[in-house]
């Protein structure tokens, strides 16, 4: 299993999921069909199939011009507001890209109401950690805006999360790891692990890839309501869905 982000728009994330022993691949989030078909033909891999996180459409944006140029091909989604979509998910449903990797759905709904993150496992590379699709409900170092849902539904999606393997590579939405991490040293600024987060993003331009669950448990502070800083920071204690609610409120309106 080979993940490849593809960068779109201007801070958005587009994937390859390659199946290596087919040459088959997925492309998560489609929003630009030339830039995947160019990432795709680099690869010499044929796409196959199309993955969609939430029917927003920087996310969504391509699955009209992918449909046409791939017709038969499943476009897979969490609602009926996806673009063109083929086989409608659910929490725990599964499905195979190629002849090896394992994909299985995880509702997490709060940033939009149909948000599926997707865990992906190689079935021949066992040994091989697996990667997660977050779209817009996990950054690394924060999480989406709650556009369609409430703090409580956004702990309860990123505790979903946070019962993946520790190894488990984060795949995100969009590129904001460096604001997130200058957040979380407002809010944990004695977090070693925050001071990693900041060189991780200082130290690269992409930086979806290079994070973990492990990692978001210790450096994201909105997997973190039961941190004494954080709950000192949010002036907050006990209730940890209000915590997160507090931690966004913060962060819409924190200006660094």
């Amino acid at each position: 299993m080979k993940i490849v982000p593809v960068p779109v728009r201007e801070d958005n994330y587009a994937y390859l999921l390659v199946d290596e022993p087919t040459n088959m691949a997925a492309v998560v989030d489609p929003y630009d069909i030339p830039k995947v078909q160019a990432a795709a033909n680099q690869l010499g891999v044929s796409l196959i199939a199309a993955i969609t996180t939430h029917h927003h459409f920087d996310h969504s944006g391509g699955n009209e011009v992918f449909a046409s140029k791939y017709p038969g091909a499943p476009i897979y989604g969490g609602s009926d507001k996806v673009p063109k979509l083929t086989n409608l998910v659910k929490d725990k449903d599964e499905f195979v890209v190629g002849e090896n990797i394992r994909v299985r759905c995880l509702a997490t709904p709060c940033h939009t109401q149909d948000s599926i993150c997707y865990y992906v496992t190689d079935m021949a590379k066992t040994s091989q950690p697996g990667g997660v699709f977050t779209g817009d409900t996990l950054f690394i170092g924060g999480c989406g805006n709650f556009f369609e849902g409430t703090g409580e539904e956004m702990h309860t999606a990123l505790s979903y999360l946070g019962t993946l393997p520790d190894e488990t590579v984060t795949y995100v939405g969009h590129e904001y790891t460096a604001k997130n991490a200058a957040f979380a040293m407002t809010v944990e600024p004695t977090n070693a692990d925050i001071s990693r987060l900041y060189r991780t993003a200082r130290e690269n331009t992409i930086t979806t890839g290079r994070s973990t669950i492990g990692d978001e448990k210790l450096w994201n502070v909105f997997m973190r309501p039961h941190s004494e800083e954080v709950k000192k920071a949010t002036g907050l204690t006990g209730d940890e869905s209000a915590i997160v609610t507090k931690l966004r409120q913060m962060k819409n309106s924190f200006k660094g």
